[in-house]
């Protein structure tokens, strides 16, 4: 038991500290070293690729139900804008050559503060073939573009293919101001059989 006192008594002289309280620092000292080191990556982990969960994918969360593809047919580019995220009930919509696709799986980069979020609910065709995010270039205009460029623009389309659903074409414009038509035709021959009622 000498050495015992021996420690005891040099602890107290070269920390002027008590025994108790010299290991009681020591070992929060311990505790606080794990916890700060916990929170860095050793060099050797450095270069590793991260581990993703599969339970983080959203194909697995069994308490989100899946959301159910709208299939929207014919619309017009002016019934496209209402798909760009401003209205959180409605799936976020691109056009890429004509064809419509439903972005909502990627609402972290079409949403509304996305990178790409510019591109949704329009016709991007030109721009994605441009790798351009000028508003002026936002269409579906293909004329000038070179072959790289439409190259370019096909690998785009091979990568929405494959990652999105098609939900729909785009048309003409002037079918909107066709359905318009069709409306005031109904609306006249409403009126004329609403005359010709005897009285």
């Amino acid at each position: 038991m000498g050495l015992y006192s021996i420690v005891m008594d040099e602890i107290t002289l070269y920390t002027g500290l008590s025994p108790t309280a010299f290991f009681t620092i020591l070992a929060m000292m311990v505790v606080v070293y794990r916890t700060i080191s916990a929170m860095f990556v050793s060099p050797e982990d450095f270069n590793k690729p991260p581990v993703i969960s599969a339970r983080t994918s959203t194909q697995f969360d069994l308490n989100e139900p899946q959301k159910e593809l709208v299939q929207l047919g014919e619309i017009t580019e002016q019934e496209l804008r209402q798909y760009n995220g401003s209205d959180p009930t409605k799936p976020l919509l691109i056009a890429i050559k004509g064809q419509i696709y439903d972005v909502s799986s990627g609402r972290n980069f079409y949403g509304p503060g996305g990178g790409y979020a510019m591109f949704t609910g329009k016709e991007c065709s030109r721009a994605l073939a441009l790798l351009s995010f000028k508003p002026d270039d936002i269409n579906g205009n293909l004329e000038g573009l070179d072959e790289s460029e439409l190259a370019i623009l096909e690998d785009w389309e091979y990568k929405f293919i494959e990652k999105y659903p098609k939900v729909g074409q785009l048309v003409p414009g002037q079918r909107l101001g066709q359905n318009e038509h069709n409306e005031q035709v109904q609306n006249n021959l409403n009126l004329d059989e609403a005359k010709e009622e005897p009285k």
